[in-house]
């Protein structure tokens, strides 16, 4: 058992595998018994010991063992018998998130990092998965709320000097204020009818946020299940536009005997239930597309979220509505 070979030709980028890389970890040949290696492990120093990589003749990791149960059996116990196979390996340019996604798969949350012969180099201890998760968490929750990935810390955002955080937060929020000027346009198309009935103008803010609120819950998922899926766009696409089908349905017809309850006016409740109906799937379809849309075009998917789904949102709520009470409401 011997310390990790170096690799100093490999690219060293801020996000990638080598940044969080340990070199200096415990491996041991498959053939060994636990005694063998509890014997190494005496005779080496180590940065991490909570796992062993257990390699073949030929360099190659074959799995990961946990030191602890190593130490707690029967030294004639061979190697083999504790040692888990069926695990996920990474590369030095492997992006870091994708790395933290093997180690949740992975039996001891860490991540044995190997060469194009997956000969072993280093390993990706759990706790380089703890500080990246929570990294990725902070970086996904900025570009929900549209800042810009420019800081070089995540405090930055709310300690930095205020003109770099309004630099940061800006261009997302001016597409907002393109947005909801167009908002103000498709409003003004129908003013007589406000005038005419005012009522209708109640339910717009409840219509608008409901429909926000099940773009964003999408939007959630969508942002990193897409990286997780195996499952193909259109089976996606299928199965939350029946999610939203029937979130819309259950919201449309919850609205629609309130509205009749209270107003007594039924063109007024079909409009706004069949305002919230559509709204539903339409949400669900914008929350998905837009971070499926900018993960092919080779942005991160976060980025379709936020104020620029907000803006398509609104103005698709918008327009169903006014679509919903002119049929309804003649």
């Amino acid at each position: 058992m011997t310390d990790m070979p170096t690799d100093a030709g490999a690219l060293n980028t801020p996000e990638s595998a080598q940044s969080h890389l340990v070199r200096s970890v415990p491996r041991a040949l498959i053939d060994m018994t636990c005694g063998d290696v509890l014997a190494s492990l005496q005779r080496n120093r180590f940065d991490c010991t909570d796992v062993v990589v257990v390699i073949d003749a030929a360099d190659q990791v074959v799995g990961i063992a946990s030191a602890g149960q190593i130490a707690s059996g029967p030294v004639s116990r061979p190697l083999q018998e504790i040692t888990y196979t069926n695990i996920e390996v990474a590369t030095l340019e492997m992006d870091q998130e994708r790395v933290a996604s093997h180690a949740i798969k992975n039996p001891l949350g860490a991540v044995p990092v190997v060469d194009t012969q997956r000969r072993l180099i280093g390993l990706m201890p759990p706790q380089a998965m703890l500080a990246i998760l929570r990294r990725e968490h902070v970086e996904d929750l900025h570009r929900f709320a549209g800042i810009l990935r420019e800081t070089a810390a995540a405090r930055d955002a709310i300690e930095g000097p205020p003109l770099r955080r309004a630099q940061q937060r800006l261009p997302w929020l001016l597409v907002g204020l393109a947005g909801s000027a167009l908002a103000t346009l498709v409003m003004s198309r129908f003013e007589s009818l406000l005038q005419k009935r005012l009522a209708i103008v109640y339910f717009l803010p409840g219509i608008v946020y409901l429909a926000d609120a099940i773009g964003t819950q999408t939007e959630a998922i969508a942002v990193r299940g897409l990286s997780l899926s195996h499952l193909k766009i259109r089976h996606l696409l299928a199965r939350e536009l029946w999610t939203g089908l029937l979130i819309g349905t259950i919201l449309g017809l919850a609205s629609s005997l309130l509205v009749w309850f209270v107003f007594k006016d039924r063109g007024l409740a079909l409009a706004v239930g069949s305002a919230l109906f559509a709204a539903g799937a339409i949400a669900t379809m914008v929350g998905l597309m837009l971070p499926w849309a900018f993960q092919r075009l080779g942005f991160d998917p976060a980025y379709g979220s936020g104020p620029l789904a907000t803006v398509i949102q609104d103005i698709l709520s918008l327009l169903v509505y006014f679509a919903s009470v002119l049929s309804f409401m003649p």
